[in-house]
């Protein structure tokens, strides 16, 4: 199924989210010439849940369809601006009804797509993660009584979600994503189905999350129970690759330089130094810093890659002793 036709949907709007869209594209471009399937760009549009257009500059959305890029629009009536993370969420709407691939923007392609070993009917997404949800509080329910809450709200078997091989109440026991990549093979009933979880647990939490933050974390709170749900689970070895040598989530570009392979840091830097692509992407400072600059190679230079901190804070914190961090 690794070279079935699919769709590789991400998120663009104006700011940050267009530059990191036009990387993207770029790296699809560069390592996986041949692609089958199609990129789609979904660009939220002005309403009242944006205070602001959130639509891309002219510039951007130019070179994204000289990429090969399809512009995909679509209407924000959940969250918009007050929960950005939503957009991945409401995008899935506009697709069309064929398997996708999700990536967060801030995601390059850096090897053959072919090599990823697809059941698209059995969904699954990012283990590339650290436990930054549930925050378990003294007096309050542990990991086993917060995520059974979700469980039971849909109807979910709990049991068959634990990972027994982790202890109980550690947090990898529990079925958690980060949620930079995930598929399936219908983005329409899986978007209807995040949408009902994310807004059910938004609007009425069951009361053992009376004492959780969901903001940011509430598409990530959603996606295992909607992943569970559709028969998926953790991802197999046949897509060891993304997270790894096919793709490469960065969330920043200084983290990028300070953690990320030298496969990653060639790619990027092909990319950005293109020249078509670096006269619009000299206008976003991290760019323009890290790659054009040469910052990045500083920042590199702070890190043994074979021993890195365990904590990403550790490594912010290096970044930003040294004036190195951009966003």
């Amino acid at each position: 199924m690794q070279r079935q036709a699919y769709t590789v949907m991400a998120i663009g709007q104006a700011g940050r989210l267009q530059y990191e869209a036009i990387l993207l594209a770029g790296s699809l471009r560069l390592t996986n010439p041949g692609f089958a399937g199609r990129l789609v760009i979904c660009e939220p549009q002005p309403g009242p849940l944006w205070q602001t257009d959130p639509r891309m500059t002219a510039g951007a959305r130019a070179v994204l369809e000289g990429l090969g890029a399809t512009i995909l629009p679509f209407e924000s009536r959940v969250f918009g601006q007050d929960y950005p993370y939503g957009n991945k969420i409401e995008a899935l709407a506009a697709l069309p009804d064929a398997p996708f691939l999700f990536l967060d923007t801030d995601t390059l392609i850096t090897g053959d797509l072919a090599r990823l070993e697809f059941d698209f009917t059995c969904p699954s997404a990012s283990m590339r993660r650290e436990g930054t949800w549930p925050k378990i509080e003294l007096y309050g329910p542990g990991y086993g009584a917060i995520w059974k809450s979700l469980y039971d709200r849909f109807g979910l078997n709990f049991a068959t979600s634990l990972d027994r091989s982790q202890p109980d109440e550690y947090w990898r026991r529990y079925l958690y994503f980060n949620a930079g990549w995930f598929f399936h093979d219908s983005p329409r009933r899986f978007g209807t189905r995040f949408l009902t979880y994310a807004k059910s647990i938004r609007d009425d939490p069951p009361p053992e999350l009376a004492l959780q933050e969901l903001d940011p974390w509430l598409d990530q709170v959603a996606l295992p129970l909607v992943i569970h749900s559709f028969g998926g689970g953790r991802p197999g070895l046949g897509l060891a690759g993304l997270d790894g040598a096919v793709t490469c989530h960065y969330r920043t570009l200084p983290l990028l330089y300070a953690r990320e392979s030298d496969r990653a840091v060639e790619v990027l830097e092909a990319v950005a130094k293109d020249p078509p692509l670096r006269r619009v992407l000299r206008d976003h400072p991290p760019v323009k810093a890290m790659v054009l600059q040469n910052q990045g190679r500083r920042a590199r230079a702070l890190f043994d890659r074979a021993n890195l901190p365990h904590r990403e804070q550790v490594i912010r914190n290096t970044l930003k002793r040294e004036g190195l961090w951009l966003r």
